[in-house]
């Protein structure tokens, strides 16, 4: 467990990133309680605040994926520009845009909000694992009425590693051990020196 006697300055942001199901919001929510400074950010409640309260399958079905990836760069540059102590709790898609003909892309400006203050984490666990914690799920909308989530996460993940200053690969750890692994790479990133990884 990380010694939070010596806690550091909170001089990072720190942002959580990776695919639906990935457990984010769950671990974001234990890096709270745990670190007390930490001010939590949801970037899809965001999204939703900026967008009169509704949901987000009523977002998209609105808006479509190309309206909603607008306003989650305009959250990103808002949750972004804090200084430090802020966490960041961001969608699947935080990496994703779309070009001219509606197809997926690498977002550099979304990850490059999100770095200005921020050091990244990319909490990875097998497609297989996201299925089961996303099915049946009505507040996540269809991401694609042609592929697969396998090819999604497929195309995905090489952007997710780019993004990322940390690949944490996750999947055999419970969400205690997960985020006594993340502070404690946090702490030692706002001490300036490296922390042990995977």
């Amino acid at each position: 467990m990380a010694d939070l006697s010596e806690a550091p300055e909170l001089i990072h942001n720190l942002v959580l990133i990776g695919g639906r199901g990935c457990g984010k919001s769950g671990v974001s929510r234990r890096l709270l309680r745990r670190e007390k400074r930490f001010m939590l950010f949801s970037l899809d409640a965001m999204i939703r605040y900026e967008s009169g309260g509704v949901d987000v399958p009523t977002i998209v079905a609105r808006e479509g994926w190309e309206g909603f990836r607008e306003t989650e760069y305009r959250v990103a540059c808002k949750a972004g520009a804090f200084a430090g102590q802020a966490l960041l709790d961001c969608g699947g898609g935080i990496v994703v845009d779309l070009d001219v003909d509606g197809n997926e892309v690498y977002s550099e400006r979304k990850v490059e909000a999100l770095r200005r203050h921020g050091r990244v984490v990319y909490l990875q666990r097998e497609t297989r694992y996201l299925q089961e914690r996303i099915r049946g799920d009505a507040d996540r909308p269809e991401l694609s009425a042609t592929e697969s989530f396998d090819e999604i996460m497929a195309r995905r993940d090489p952007w997710y590693r780019e993004a990322a200053d940390w690949v944490f690969e996750c999947t055999a750890l419970d969400k205690t051990e997960i985020t006594d692994r993340v502070i404690e790479w946090f702490y030692a990133q706002c001490r300036g020196r490296s922390a042990p990884s995977d």
